[in-house]
C-alpha cells in the first residue's frame, strides 16, 4: 500500500503559495544548511523546461527502471502511479539517471493537472514539450528525447523512498522548484526551514535595498549579516 494517502491540508497549500511567491530555493538551501541538512539540492542537470517554472508541494514519488522487452501490460503501474496523484502534490519520477527511456511526456502531464498537482521532477528524459508548454504545466527534467516508454521503461513502485537527482526522496517531502535548481526539504524540517528562510529573505531584502542606495557591502553584510 502507498506510504501516504492523505490528503493536502489547505492549511499546506497556503504554505506552498507562500513559498512560491516569497521564498525561492537558494535562500531554503541557505536555511537547511543552517540545520546541518545539507546536500538537498538536486543535480544541476534538472532543468525547467518553462524558465519561469516555480512551485512548491508535497513529493508523490515514483520509480522507474529500464526494460529490454515489452511487458504484457507496460503502462499499468504508471497509470496506477499517476491516479494516485492529490492535490497539492509534485510527481517526483526517479529513473536511475536512464537515458533509454523518456517517462514523462503531455498526457501524464494532463493527468497530473486533472488530479491537482503542483508540478513535476524527472530525472531523466521527457517528451512532448510543446504540449506540456502549452499545458502550462511546470516540469523539470534532465533532457528531451521523442521516445516512448513501451519496451524501454516501466515504472516498478510508487510512494516509496526513491533517489532523484542525487538525494534522497521520500513520500511527503516539500519540493521546491525554481531557475536555480530542485530542493527537497524533509518533511519534518519544514517548518523550521521554513522559518529561517523567511527570516533571512527579509534580510536580503533590506539589505538590497541598501545597496542600491549606496551602501556599501561591508557596513550592509555588518548590519544585517546575509550575502
Amino acid at each position: 500500500m502507498p506510504l501516504n494517502d492523505s490528503p493536502v491540508l489547505p492549511a499546506e497549500l497556503e504554505l506552498f503559495q507562500h513559498i512560491e511567491s516569497s521564498l525561492y530555493t537558494a535562500v531554503l538551501s541557505d536555511a537547511l544548511d543552517e540545520l546541518g541538512i545539507r546536500d538537498r539540492a538536486m543535480r544541476e542537470r534538472l532543468r525547467p523546461l518553462d524558465p519561469d517554472s516555480v512551485f512548491a508541494g508535497r513529493a508523490r514519488t515514483i520509480l522507474c527502471m529500464d526494460v529490454h522487452y515489452i511487458a504484457k501490460e507496460p503502462y499499468r503501474k504508471e497509470i496506477e502511479a499517476l491516479d494516485s496523484l492529490l492535490p497539492g502534490e509534485v510527481a517526483v519520477v526517479a529513473t536511475g539517471n536512464s537515458t533509454r527511456n523518456a517517462p514523462w511526456g503531455e498526457l501524464l502531464s494532463t493527468a497530473a493537472v486533472a488530479r491537482g498537482a503542483r508540478g513535476a521532477v524527472v530525472d531523466g528524459l521527457v517528451r512532448d514539450v510543446k504540449k506540456i508548454l502549452a499545458l502550462r504545466f511546470p516540469v523539470f527534467a534532465a533532457g528531451v528525447k521523442p521516445v516512448d516508454s513501451r519496451g524501454r521503461g516501466e515504472v516498478v513502485d510508487y510512494n516509496v523512498p526513491v533517489e532523484c537527482g542525487g538525494v534522497l526522496v521520500s513520500p511527503g517531502d516539500l519540493i521546491v522548484a525554481d531557475f536555480d535548481g530542485v530542493i527537497s526539504i524533509p518533511s519534518n524540517a519544514v517548518e523550521e526551514v521554513v522559518r529561517l528562510a523567511t527570516v533571512k529573505a527579509t534580510r536580503e531584502n533590506s539589505s538590497r535595498a541598501e545597496l542600491m542606495k549606496g551602501a556599501y557591502l561591508r557596513d550592509v553584510y555588518a548590519k544585517y549579516g546575509v550575502l
